[in-house]
């Protein structure tokens, strides 16, 4: 099977798998517990597929498949599960279900990975440490430590202050409202998935921007003034609701960026040359990503049952965020780098196509 065929067949499973997935749960576990557990192994992922190419650690990938993606999901499993303990007993304070300090805080650090292992290439951990195991690990270690101090100095719950999921003891009381600095944080950094598409040009034509850290430092005051301005345009100028524009714009936008580039490798328009290409590629990310949002939302009903839309609970937006991100994302992931898309496809004859992550 050849792309895009590949990858339309490859996605078409995956996502019936997650819709099949969230129906095992109610909404209230679904949003909290499930939502939360599967979103601590997603900067792991980040790491085994981005910082170490799915080749390492060693044992694991010298393995054909399906071994080698059993063994790599296993191990993204184990640290998630570290990661989930920790952040469960220190920023959730051990409430149950976890809060949504917890949740937002494990979710920006996916964000966080992504910036580091991504635009940053890992620097400075993979220039300093020759092993990339250890170099991959530091870099998750410092991710999270990162994470934990953008969320004590950005986030604020106060708006939330008498809901019964509000918890005095564990609001950072930061800069910002809670909600405002994620959808920032997740726009912004949906303009580095939009890069990703243009396979980094206009960067690419100075190889002295290349290289690191000159290329993290100026992709970062890129995509924090281009993100930083369609937030401001969305939620200041049109007046949407912040919520409402983090299940609308970001989120399947980058979402529909992974289906592009990791799913279809990119292939819809791998004859076109830059910047032709990337503005097709934007614009097909967008395209994918609110049919695919659409869709879900219309089908919330038959997985989840009824969940309604808008202040003060978000339930909708919270489950179709969860269903796109916290599930399905991961999922693809799983499947498109860890497996190689196996059965589907052989490993061996892949050619290495642009990647998402």
């Amino acid at each position: 099977m050849k792309q895009p065929a590949l990858g339309i067949t490859s996605s078409i499973l995956v996502i019936a798998i997650s819709l099949g997935f969230i129906a095992l749960f109610a909404f209230p576990t679904f949003a909290t517990w499930v939502a939360f557990l599967t979103i601590c192994f997603i900067p792991m992922q980040i790491v085994i597929s981005v910082t170490w190419g799915c080749k390492h650690p060693a044992f694991a990938a010298k393995l054909s498949q399906p071994a080698k993606g059993i063994l790599l999901t296993l191990l993204a499993l184990i640290v998630g599960a570290i990661v989930a303990v920790v952040h469960f007993a220190t920023v959730g304070g051990r409430v149950n279900p976890p809060p949504p300090m917890l949740a937002m805080c494990i979710i920006s650090s996916v964000i966080t990975t992504f910036w580091l292992a991504i635009m940053w290439g890992g620097w400075p951990f993979t220039a300093l440490i020759k092993n990339p195991v250890a170099a991959g690990l530091l870099m998750l270690f410092a991710c999270y430590a990162i994470n934990y101090l953008f969320f004590r100095l950005f986030f604020d719950y106060s708006f939330m202050r008498g809901a019964p999921v509000y918890v005095p003891s564990l609001d950072p009381h930061g800069l910002f409202n809670a909600w405002n600095a994620l959808v920032f944080y997740l726009t912004v950094i949906a303009v580095m998935f939009v890069s990703l598409n243009f396979d980094l040009w206009p960067f690419t034509a100075s190889p002295a921007l290349m290289q690191q850290p000159t290329l993290g430092i100026v992709w970062t005051i890129v995509i924090l003034a281009i993100g930083g301005l369609a937030f401001y345009l969305g939620v200041n100028v049109l007046k949407m609701d912040v919520v409402s524009f983090m299940v609308r714009v970001p989120i399947p936008f980058i979402f529909g960026t992974i289906i592009t580039l990791n799913m279809l490798h990119g292939s819809l328009f791998s004859k076109l040359t830059q910047p032709l290409k990337g503005l097709l590629n934007t614009i097909a990310s967008a395209v994918i990503g609110s049919v695919l949002a659409l869709l879900y939302g219309a089908l919330a009903p038959v997985v989840t049952g009824v969940v309604q839309p808008g202040p003060p609970s978000y339930d909708y937006e919270i489950w179709l965020a969860s269903a796109l991100l916290a599930v399905t994302f991961p999922f693809l992931i799983l499947y498109a780098e860890f497996f190689k898309m196996w059965p589907l496809h052989r490993e061996s004859s892949q050619s290495a196509p642009p990647r998402a992550e």
